[in-house]
């Protein structure tokens, strides 16, 4: 999937146009969404819960996660099912401990995150790791673009067929492996991680 994606042609577009455009057919589409999310830590410093994680304060970051459900429930199209599979390494970054508990509250307003371990993927990484993508339709996705400390940057439109449909395909079987977000957190509890601005004082 790696070498498909990054050898497909595309169009690059900066935060700000890929947020608008994704969101503009986001809200208008019909059908499952699919998320791919392989990075095991991203830079989101426009979350106020990511903000209070990684500045240490654990339960001031779950207290804002539980303040934004109107703001999370929003972000639901009643038209789309947006299934995200999560690939998680052992043992869990800090991040993704953090970013688990948002998925959860997600999962709550009727997202559908299931979870897998990064053993399942390693025959997909020979070159390195799965890209981040987002697909929309049979006709659309695209790259999620980040830089070297995870921040977003971006994205890039992919609209060829054919690299759509054998992404699709790789896709829906890791996700059919994949176990449901609330079982797979259940299995594996962990205490609460803290941010790096935490580990720096």
């Amino acid at each position: 999937m790696r070498e498909i994606v990054q050898g497909a042609p595309g169009v690059v577009l900066d935060r700000q146009a890929y947020t608008t455009e994704f969101y503009g057919v986001y809200r208008e589409m019909e059908g499952v969404l699919w998320k791919l999310e392989r990075a095991q830590h991203f830079h989101e410093p426009y979350s106020p819960s990511w903000v209070a994680w990684a500045d240490g304060d654990w339960n001031g970051a779950m207290k804002l996660i539980e303040e934004s459900a109107g703001e999370i429930a929003a972000d639901v199209v009643d038209s789309v099912e947006l299934r995200r599979l999560r690939i998680a390494e052992q043992p869990l970054s800090a991040y993704l401990q953090w970013e688990f508990q948002v998925l959860r509250a997600r999962a709550g307003v009727g997202e559908r995150t299931r979870v897998l371990d990064v053993a399942a993927v390693r025959h997909l990484e020979r070159h390195g790791p799965l890209p981040e993508i987002l697909i929309l339709s049979r006709e659309l996705m695209y790259e999620v673009l980040y830089d070297d400390i995870g921040a977003h940057v971006g994205g890039r439109r992919i609209v060829q067929k054919d690299v759509i449909a054998t992404c699709l395909s790789d896709l829906e079987s890791l996700y059919d492996q994949a176990e449901d977000l609330t079982g797979w957190l259940a299995a594996n509890p962990s205490p609460p991680a803290f941010g790096p601005s935490s580990r720096s004082r």
